[in-house]
């Protein structure tokens, strides 16, 4: 009895061996000599731009898997523990405070893609100078983005900012605000599409990934935007090391190409604008 056991058990873990042989090797036949290449993204416009680059990069020899990201955290610890090759989702400003702030990230930008003006949407108001005193506004809690929304409201004349704070402009550098705007209400980004849904404030802040992303209608609600002159490119990342691979050149290449950049502004109407160098 013992010895039929002991055959059953072999019979089993045998097959269980073979199954996991076969899994391999149909997953080494399926990449066809492929090199593969990992990228993390936010899920709009990023994660749809590398989808729509996929077939050219498969040309090329390279197979694409996209991983999507609902925050701004992640894709940076990620691509700092070599889980991701790259990732795509972020400007100058905010990589340079989060190399700032963790000194393990040792990271370089290999490429602009693509540019999102930060937008404030309103479903009352028409304007910023038709706030009321005191309006509420909500903003994302990320400080890099502070210093490309004060501005907006400091062009429109609503407040005024002390003197050469330029894009690292804090609510505290606020030196003039005749309407007391109250900009205390600091969400995380990835909630600022639903608090203006829900009817929050009397303007919202809204990172145009997120707004996309919860189908927040620009044209309708925008009320004020960036200047074109002014808005940080989203940048494609890597760890130091990787800036010269074969595969991340390609990538950046087929991003960049003629292809890429009319997706971009078919898909998304001005609302995402590429950067032409």
């Amino acid at each position: 009895m013992k010895k039929i056991v002991s055959f059953i058990l072999l019979a089993i873990i045998a097959i269980t061996l073979t199954a996991c042989g076969g899994a391999k090797n149909e997953s080494a036949e399926k990449e066809d000599g492929n090199k593969k290449l990992v990228v993390g993204a936010s899920a709009v416009p990023h994660a749809e731009v590398l989808d729509a680059a996929k077939p050219l990069l498969k040309e090329k020899g390279i197979d694409l898997e996209v991983q999507v990201f609902q925050d701004y955290i992640l894709p940076n610890v990620t691509l700092r523990d070599k889980d991701l090759d790259a990732n795509y989702f972020q400007t100058p400003g905010y990589l340079a405070l989060q190399m700032e702030e963790n000194k393990d990230f040792d990271f370089v930008s290999v490429g602009e893609i693509h540019k999102e003006p930060i937008g404030i949407y309103s479903k009352e108001y028409k304007s910023l100078k038709d706030l009321p005193n005191g309006a509420k506004i909500i903003m994302s809690d990320s400080l890099s983005d502070h210093g490309r929304i004060l501005p907006i409201f400091e062009k429109e004349g609503l407040i005024k900012l002390k003197e050469g704070v330029g894009a690292n402009a804090r609510v505290e550098d606020i030196v003039e605000n005749p309407k007391n705007l109250d900009f205390s209400t600091l969400i995380e980004a990835k909630l600022l599409a639903t608090s203006f849904e829900s009817g929050e404030g009397d303007a919202v802040v809204i990172n145009t990934n997120y707004a996309l992303e919860g189908n927040v209608d620009i044209g309708k609600y925008g009320i004020a935007f960036e200047g074109d002159d002014v808005v940080p490119a989203n940048l494609v990342v890597v760890r130091s090391e990787d800036k010269d691979r074969e595969e991340i050149k390609a990538l950046v290449e087929v991003l960049k190409s003629k292809e890429i950049q009319d997706f971009i502004q078919e898909k998304y109407q001005g609302a995402v604008v590429t950067v032409t160098e």
